[in-house]
């Protein structure tokens, strides 16, 4: 059905809620300044920039190699 707009009516994705969820998170200066500088350049939010190296270290398996000294 077209809107006055010449839109076809659309419906909430029901699937929308799964995609994301809000989480508080403290992380540092620098590394908030550099992914503000890259998701400058690339023309994307940087949360989102946040959010995608996230999901690619996650899905490669990756472990951080650390201990306290």
């Amino acid at each position: 059905m077209l809107h006055k707009h010449g839109f076809i009516a659309s419906r909430t994705n029901p699937y929308a809620p799964l995609l994301e969820k809000p989480v508080d998170i403290l992380l540092d200066e620098q590394a908030i300044a550099y992914f503000k500088s890259m998701s400058a350049e690339a023309g994307i939010p940087y949360q989102g920039l946040i959010d995608m190296y996230l999901e690619e270290y996650a899905a490669s398996n990756k472990r951080l190699d650390w201990a306290w000294k």
